[in-house]
Order: structure tokens, then sequence, then C-alpha cells
């Protein structure tokens, strides 16, 4: 578990990790470089689930590579699906990391949403449904080993 406390907002007990796969820890199909690494500290704290349509076809090596759980979900209403991820690990325990329209659900239903302004870009739905955005999903996941910076730019 990983618990934040952030002044001005409150404490969060965070259990899990959503992450959006393509755009946001893959450009075309590939794991960014440098995401194994980043994602390590978090391993023993959260429970790490990539959620993807998997249209690249490489969702199970990602998967394997990272020692990750990724959902693949169906081509079409895939932001219904992504939300419905989110619920099922329970909403108020998860930070959702993502970047495209069809992330804005989970976003804004995760307890912390994160936007990436990453390779494939954002889109504005999904920055404005974020608690936060970043320029790379690799300062985001170092927020989430430091908590104490992820409380600096929510606090109230």
């Amino acid at each position: 578990m990983l618990r934040v406390d952030i002044p001005g907002r409150r404490a969060y007990e965070f259990e899990n990790l959503v992450l959006d796969v393509n755009g946001t820890i893959a450009e075309g199909g590939a794991l960014l470089p440098g995401l194994a690494g980043a994602l390590a500290p978090l391993r023993d704290t959260l429970t790490i689930v990539g959620v993807t349509a998997d249209a690249h076809g490489t969702a199970a090596s990602l998967g394997a590579e990272l020692g990750i759980e990724v959902r693949v979900i169906s081509p079409g209403g895939e932001a219904d699906q992504k939300l419905a991820v989110i619920e099922s690990l329970g909403a108020d325990a998860t930070v959702a990391i993502g970047n495209g329209a069809n992330d804005a659900l989970m976003l804004a239903a995760a307890g912390i949403g994160i936007a990436v302004i990453g390779p494939e870009g954002a889109a504005r739905i999904a920055l404005e449904a974020a608690d936060v955005v970043v320029t790379d999903v690799r300062h985001a996941l170092a927020m989430l080993a430091d908590p104490a910076r992820l409380a600096a730019t929510l606090r109230g």
C-alpha cells in the first residue's frame, strides 16, 4: 500500500496502479526506455495493471517484460472498459495514468489521475480529467515512488 497525505485535500491509501499502455508506457507497441526500472520501486507497494486494446499485439510480451498484469480490452468502447477496470479494483484505492481521450473516464474516477503528455501527445479531455499532468510517464512513476513529490504538487 502507498499512503499519501495531501495537505488541504486528504490522506490516500493506494493499492493499485493502472497504466494505459500505448501512448503512455509504450510507443508503437514498444516499451519506453527505462520504464522497467522506473516501475521497480513500486512493484512491492502497488498492484500494477496495464490496460490496452492491444492494437500492436504486444500486450503479453510487455506484461512479461515488466512483470505486471496486462488486461486486454476490446476495441470500441475502450473508455468505459478502462473505467470498469478502475471500478473493479476500487477507484479510490487506485492511481491511474494515461494520455488519450479513452483514458479520461478512468483518470477522473481514480483516487488520483495523472495525464501524460508523451511521445504521442495527450487528449485535452484527458488533461482536464487528471489531477496532475506530467511530460513523461517516468516522472509520474517517480512521484509515486516519492509520495512527498505528489503531495507537493497537489497540496491546497
